[in-house]
């Protein structure tokens, strides 16, 4: 294969995965949140993550909460669950730099 064919594939795959969406729609709403048991942090730097539900492809599961080191110069901005296209889409937690 020469190498003006492998970067075209890499091109075309590189486009497909761009127009592909890794989305599942849930049809029911995730149960209410759990109450937790917050611990005391282990140290000032640790940010205590909230548990949440994720969807196993067959129900709802529980994920616990858990401590995270803080991260310099970034905030922590929960997961949650959103309405989309007729069901429920996870939109994962993620750090956001200031």
């Amino acid at each position: 294969m020469s190498l003006k064919h492998l970067a075209a594939v890499a091109c075309a795959s590189l486009f497909l995965s761009l127009g592909c969406s890794t989305e599942v729609v849930v049809r029911s709403p995730p149960p209410a949140e759990r109450e937790e048991v917050v611990t005391a942090a282990p140290s000032p730097e640790h940010l205590w993550i909230k548990g949440n539900w994720h969807w196993s492809g067959r129900e709802y599961v529980w994920t616990p909460g858990r401590w995270e080191i803080r991260r310099a110069g970034a905030v922590w901005q929960a997961g949650r669950w959103r309405e989309s296209g007729g069901g429920w889409v996870w939109v994962e937690g993620r750090w956001i730099d200031r």
